[in-house]
């Protein structure tokens, strides 16, 4: 079994990459003083009479002037290079005071690893755990206080303490080369590169300032790209050799549950990206955030394991100590990261407010669900005021009569500005489903926008550095026009259902949004309704709400 000195070859390796990143930085401060030692020595040579001449007291004075054009740029470009502020990960801290255990942990692994313990922890709302450098502002404690470690809070709620430990083991070991004072004084320099592009390629206000600073601006990211070329190879084989340093340091701790651990990742990124797609998403978009994200990851796993069987002995494994337990409040815990996962994945403003509330799970249902059924039946009433019958087409305005009601009754459900099932069902059972779904387009997208640049006015200044996390919309493909219709029919469905049915609407862990009925999910609805929608066939739908019994022709509640 290898031992923790067994990653020592691989410091060795990454420290000499770290001298030919730092080569390249010496090499750069010499080509920005080779002019000002040309000057001195034409200067000396004059003052000494062997360089004489008309002609040379010209090129002495041009040769000054431009070494002192070049030190001027060069004191600017180092100064924006060291003051730059690289990009940091948006975190929730962890004190000690909050999770001794936690700390504790850390810190016992980092004595069997024989490397320096993390200086902090913190939580990210994110399936990852990293090694973070937070003294870019403190110079002088940089080479010798330790990076933070950084921890997917999904982790927390879903991992057992011992998983946890060992998943963590090869992040720790990363702290015996950071505190290399070489390898540290790299990674410090090709940071401060990175940050100096940023700042050379930040959009800015249009202003005379503006345009008399642009030259020098783009002098600067110049100069920074330049030496992030020559820098780059030898940056990623330093940090290559850094991770297999770590790698076989911690071999010697829980090796053989890390591959368990390893395991349990995957199943947790799983179920975290089915939750704020199908769950936390829907939820944003109507201004609520779920306040407890970290526990409906376990909730969404543990059902997800129940379907497809991924684990087995899955119970016995629930029964060891939780990782979270190692939080003195996970739930306040919670609550913080998962305001933060709704700002990085969606946009939203970094507190609560009228418009931004959270929402707990048992709420969920009513205060999200319920919205989202009748937003959407809302517009699709509105839609179908905007459109008009398609013409020619027999029939268009005639719909079958449930036994034992009158023809009188069924014909008023039709009318304008009635927002009843019937009248959508006979809508599309005519034809022109193509119209109804270009309008139902257009109208999302101008809310989308409208939302957006709402959220975009409201959270002006508090958006992460671009690049770190990327809102959850923007990798999901675009809805088409059909889609949006079946999802919007299928909302009028699920509210005629609550209103005339004794339906209720629900929370489906790996779905979102569900209809119960009896207290049991129906989840048979889709079928029917995208019969309807692409081939204006109502008899399925027509067969279902008769069973669930629904009332077509009854108005239902609108937003």
């Amino acid at each position: 079994m290898s031992t923790p000195l067994a990653g020592e070859a691989g410091e060795g390796h990454a420290r000499s990459r770290a001298l030919a990143v730092l080569r390249i930085r010496s090499a750069a401060l010499a080509v920005a003083l080779l002019p000002a030692a040309v000057a001195v020595v034409l200067l000396v040579g004059g003052a000494t009479g062997r360089i004489v001449g008309d002609a040379s007291e010209v090129l002495r004075w041009a040769v000054v002037a431009g070494a002192l054009l070049v030190l001027l740029l060069a004191a600017g470009v180092a100064a924006v290079i060291v003051r730059a502020r690289p990009a940091v990960s948006p975190t929730v801290a962890v004190s000690e005071a909050s999770a001794p255990d936690l700390y504790r942990m850390v810190r016992d692994l980092a004595v069997r690893l024989q490397v320096p313990a993390p200086s902090a922890i913190e939580l990210t709302p994110d399936c990852d755990s990293w090694l973070e450098d937070r003294t870019h502002r403190r110079r002088r404690s940089a080479q010798t206080e330790a990076p933070a470690l950084v921890i997917g809070s999904p982790f927390m709620w879903w991992m057992r303490v011992a998983e946890l430990r060992a998943l963590l083991a090869p992040v720790v070991a990363g702290t015996g080369p950071a505190a290399d004072p070489d390898i540290a004084a790299a990674r410090r320099f090709v940071r401060g590169l990175d940050a100096a592009v940023g700042v050379a390629t930040a959009p800015r206000e249009p202003s005379a300032v503006g345009l008399l600073r642009r030259p020098a601006y783009g002098f600067l990211g110049w100069v920074a790209r330049l030496l992030l070329r020559g820098c780059r190879a030898h940056a990623a084989e330093m940090e290559r050799a850094v991770a297999a340093s770590a790698s076989e340091r911690a071999q010697a701790v829980d090796y053989g549950l890390r591959i368990v651990a390893q395991e349990q990742v995957g199943l947790a990124y799983a179920g975290w990206d089915r939750l704020l797609t199908r769950v936390a998403l829907p939820a944003w978009r109507m201004g609520r955030w779920p306040s407890r994200l970290d526990a409906g990851v376990v909730a969404a796993l543990t059902e997800l394991s129940r379907r497809d069987r991924l684990a087995e002995g899955f119970e016995t494994r629930l029964g060891e100590r939780p990782a979270c337990d190692l939080l003195e409040e996970p739930g306040t815990v919670d609550e913080a990261a998962s305001l933060l996962a709704a700002r990085l994945f969606h946009g939203g403003p970094r507190r609560s407010g009228p418009e931004w509330a959270p929402v707990g799970w048992d709420t969920y249902p009513q205060e999200v669900v319920d919205r989202i059924w009748r937003s959407d039946a809302s517009r699709l009433v509105s839609v179908l005021d905007e459109v008009h019958e398609p013409a020619g087409v027999p029939g268009s305005r005639r719909i079958s009569v449930p036994s034992g009601r009158s023809r009188s009754a069924v014909d008023d459900c039709g009318e304008p500005g009635r927002a009843t099932l019937a009248r959508v069902l006979e809508r599309l059972s005519a034809g022109g489903g193509e119209e109804l779904a270009a309008r139902i387009t257009r109208h999302v997208a101008r809310e989308e926008a409208v939302r957006e640049a709402a959220v975009r006015e409201e959270s002006a200044g508090e958006v992460p550095p671009e690049g770190a996390f990327t809102p959850v919309y923007h990798l999901l493909p675009p809805r088409t026009g059909r889609e949006l219709l079946t999802d919007h029919v299928t909302a009028m469905v699920c509210c005629a259902a609550v209103d005339t049915a004794g339906a209720a609407p629900g929370l489906d862990w790996l779905d979102g949004p569900a209809l119960l009925v009896g207290g049991v999910r129906k989840g048979d609805l889709a079928w029917p309704v995208l019969r309807l929608v692409e081939n204006g066939d109502a008899a399925p739908l027509r067969s279902w709400l008769s069973a669930v019994g629904v009332r077509p022709e009854k108005p239902i509640r609108l937003i």
